[in-house]
């Protein structure tokens, strides 16, 4: 008789195996860190002793749940900012409060709330994208889970790492510490397409082959983030990171809602793995991913919880029961997704998915003790028919719930018995969580206060000089002024023609100024958009005028920010009063008159249709620079012959609200 260290014996086994065995009477020998035999209970005892030998009472015993899609520390993110579109939510709230809060400590104490939750729902093997994957890693390893830890790696800067290349090294440093680890596996996670460059992902992909670690990579989530890259790059998003090599590396593509079957086809060909994010797709209406024809082409399909703050549990049980629901109403055919075969998503095609199938999601001799037991006893599940062997997939498919997840063990450790966690205190974390909540929550009533934070806090905004040294005049023909530029006195240094589009968002609140959404068509000589721009600039209320020069020099704040979500991303995000429009064709030189450069703009408002004008402007830091510049603009418009026309100090956004209030 061989010798095993636990025997689990009077079970109902369900192996998920490529047989699909099942043993109502089974039992399991377990020595070590690995599984020893499955199957009838006479065979297993008549053949194996044990050190220890567990009654599991009749309950189901099968592999542990693998997770192939979280963020984990986002537990402390649960209920942020829901109902929202994924711009809005992502770009808008989450990355300004991670910048803000995301620490060691912070992701210590969200990874610790959400192994909880995943092993009290049946989960042994999560696949994770977060910042601080190290200090991540700790903490699973002490709990004892089993995870694929991906540090995100992102093309502006973000929570320890002020830069990509700061990522990418701590990527590296963090691969090479848990290279090998019993139940930890590095992984490098670019995070979109969206939010890397080119760069970036040739940099990763180099890595991944090198030290041949996992690619954890958000791809095709939304539908306008394809429509993006076939704009940009005139192909699909498979094809395009194809192309940057990402699929030659243990990749695993998470949501992958938006593929052609030629896409699929290509994942399927590259052994890419799937995370399928039933509950957050829906929450965020990024749509249905295809996950029926994705398991008919044979691509290797898992399923995701997707992060707490978007999802938002962790609670497997109740994603691969939606994932099989989806499934059947996105089709109209209820065949879709049998339970069985959701079932299999979530065990052994989730590890496939995640590049693991040869060392968990079934219970085989040779692969490791990750494995569950499911009280069958609650009310909610009964009655039980035996009539049909694949009766049991649908029970845990369609009426079992977490609660029912009484035990579970990862790598041959107990991990919980008897629903009581057995590696983890759990008696502070409600505490340490709400104070955590209450700081989020008096920096974000702050900001929501605040027009110029909620700017800076979506990036990449940047304070331009203080005094504008500005003038303009309305004409009726801009003909005398072109031949005025080529005086000798006046040099033109730049020429450019653009036409502006508009959109000023107002407040309730004047001090909070005005934020203007420009986008500039740059028109090249003979007529044709040649590029687009677009920026948000808020312009500040004016602080000061310079006695005697009012109609010319003004002090105000003004920051400028790239635009690169929508009009509505920013007119949900910023929630402002009112909105207004202005087009405008521009001519704009930049020239130098005695020594000192100025703007010159040339521009016809054609929306609304307020004529023509003259803009001479300059911006600097200095009220002494601008006051030797104010005197200048007087004789620069002289020079343009203009001296004589009344000097109108207001900006063309004023100019169209008095119009309007006239009409």
């Amino acid at each position: 008789m061989q010798k095993a260290d636990l025997l689990l014996r009077n079970a109902f086994v369900l192996t998920m195996d490529a047989d699909f065995n099942l043993f109502p009477q089974g039992a399991v020998a377990i020595t070590g860190d690995k599984i020893l035999a499955v199957g009838p209970e006479e065979e297993i005892t008549a053949e194996y002793s044990a050190n220890e030998e567990l009654d599991c009472g009749g309950k189901l015993l099968m592999p542990g749940l693998v997770n192939t899609h979280c963020h984990v520390p986002m537990t402390l993110l649960r209920g942020l900012a829901d109902d929202l579109r994924l711009d809005v939510w992502l770009m808008g709230y989450m990355m300004p409060v991670e910048r803000e809060f995301v620490t060691p400590e912070f992701v210590r104490l969200g990874t610790k709330i959400g192994c909880a939750e995943m092993i009290r729902s049946g989960v042994t093997t999560f696949a994770d994208m977060y910042y601080y994957q190290d200090e991540i890693a700790e903490v699973v390893a002490e709990v004892g889970m089993r995870g694929i830890m991906g540090q995100t790696v992102l093309k502006f800067p973000s929570p320890g790492a002020a830069s990509y290349e700061e990522a990418l090294a701590y990527t590296e440093r963090m691969i090479q510490k848990w290279k090998g680890h019993p139940v930890i596996v590095p992984s490098i996670a670019p995070h979109a397409i969206y939010t890397c460059t080119d760069e970036i992902l040739k940099k990763v992909t180099e890595m991944a082959l090198r030290y041949d670690v996992p690619v954890q990579f958000h791809v095709s989530e939304t539908a306008g983030e394809v429509d993006a890259v076939r704009a940009e790059h005139g192909m699909p998003v498979v094809p395009y990171i194809k192309k940057l090599g990402l699929l030659d590396t243990k990749m695993i593509a998470s949501h992958c809602v938006h593929l052609d079957e030629g896409e699929m086809r290509t994942l399927q060909h590259y052994g890419t793995g799937i995370a399928h994010n039933p509950s957050s797709n829906l929450k965020l209406a990024s749509g249905f991913a295809q996950t029926k024809r994705m398991l008919e082409l044979g691509c290797a399909v898992g399923i995701g919880t997707d992060g707490p703050a978007s999802n938002n549990d962790l609670d497997m049980i109740e994603e691969i029961r939606l994932a099989s629901l989806i499934a059947k109403a996105s089709t109209g055919d209820p065949t879709a997704l049998p339970a069985r075969q959701t079932l299999l998503m979530a065990t052994r095609l989730g590890a496939k998915a995640l590049h693991m199938e040869d060392m968990i999601g079934s219970l085989e001799p040779g692969k490791r003790a990750d494995l569950i037991t499911i009280d069958l006893s609650p009310l909610h599940n009964l009655p039980q028919f035996k009539r049909d062997p694949d009766g049991i997939y649908a029970q845990v498919i369609y009426a079992t719930k977490a609660t029912d997840v009484r035990d579970l063990m990862v790598n041959g450790q107990w991990l919980m018995r008897e629903r009581d966690l057995l590696t983890l205190d759990e008696s502070q974390l409600p505490a340490q969580a709400a104070e955590m909540a209450g700081r989020i929550d008096a920096f974000l009533l702050k900001r929501e206060g605040s027009v110029l934070s909620k700017l800076v806090a979506i990036g990449g905004a940047a304070q331009e000089e203080s005094f504008e040294v500005q003038a303009k005049v309305q004409v009726e023909d801009v003909a005398p002024v072109l031949a005025a530029l080529k005086s000798p006195q006046i040099q033109i240094l730049r020429k450019r023609h653009y036409r502006e589009y508009d959109t000023y968002y107002h407040f309730d609140d004047p001090g909070q100024g005005r934020l203007r959404y420009r986008e500039d068509e740059f028109i090249d000589e003979a007529g044709r958009i040649e590029n687009v721009r677009s920026r948000l600039t808020l312009i500040g209320e004016r602080h000061e005028e310079i006695p005697g020069e009012s109609e010319s020099l003004l002090s105000r704040s003004r920051f400028l920010a790239p635009a690169t979500h929508s009009l509505r991303f920013y007119a949900e995000y910023f929630k402002p009063s009112g909105l207004l429009e202005i087009q405008k064709d521009r001519l704009r030189y930049l020239v130098r008159f005695e020594d000192e450069e100025f703007f010159i703009n040339l521009d016809t408002l054609i929306k609304p249709a307020l004529g023509k004008f003259v803009e001479v402007k300059s911006r600097t830091w200095s009220r002494q620079d601008a006051v030797n510049k104010t005197e200048l603009l007087h004789r620069l418009l002289e020079a343009l012959g203009l001296g004589h026309l009344p000097i109108i100090s207001d900006d063309y956004i004023h100019l169209v609200e008095e119009s309007i209030q006239g009409v």
